[in-house]
């Protein structure tokens, strides 16, 4: 029993079980690729030469990375031109996706939330922590709600001294 004037931190002893986001973001390098730099005089992609460029470039330099492709540029990029850089850079980086690189790892932060295993929550306490040293999307809160709610007890947002309540279980 905790001593007159002991401060006891009753948070880490209850069954709450405290998630943050922060956790959930890519550990690994993301990089942009900039497809307008292929483009000829700004605005047009021509076939034979960008297919020289990809046959001649150093792909490696991307290896264990997540590459985001984008077009700075407003011009029409053909959809196979994605798909070409695709192909050489999927054998090197770790991923690649479409977006600049604040996009992609939004969408990677999401895949992770995806992949959490939800035997791990069933019928948990969760609090969500609010505060995070990096920028969450309201499709990542959304993706970890879809997540947890089917298997938990409760969802709550914020610092375990002071949640939000989200979700509860209905009795049955």
């Amino acid at each position: 029993m905790a001593g007159q004037g002991e401060i006891v931190n009753r948070v880490s002893k209850s069954s709450l079980i405290q998630l943050d986001m922060a956790d959930f973001f890519p550990k690994e390098e993301i990089v942009g690729y900039d497809i307008s730099q292929n483009l000829w005089q700004g605005f047009a992609l021509k076939e034979k030469d960008f297919r020289d460029f990809i046959k001649n470039n150093d792909w490696p330099q991307f290896k264990g990375k997540h590459v985001a492709l984008h077009c700075k540029a407003d011009a029409i990029v053909p959809v196979w031109a994605y798909m070409l850089l695709t192909t050489s850079l999927k054998v090197h980086a770790q991923s690649v996706l479409f977006g600049n690189e604040k996009n992609v790892e939004q969408q990677l932060l999401i895949k992770t939330i995806e992949a959490l295993n939800q035997a791990d929550y069933i019928d948990a306490r969760v609090v969500i922590k609010g505060c995070s040293d990096k920028e969450v999307s309201e499709g990542a809160w959304v993706a970890i709600t879809n997540k947890l709610q089917p298997v938990v007890k409760t969802i709550m947002f914020g610092e375990p001294c002071s949640t939000v309540p989200v979700y509860k279980k209905p009795k049955v």
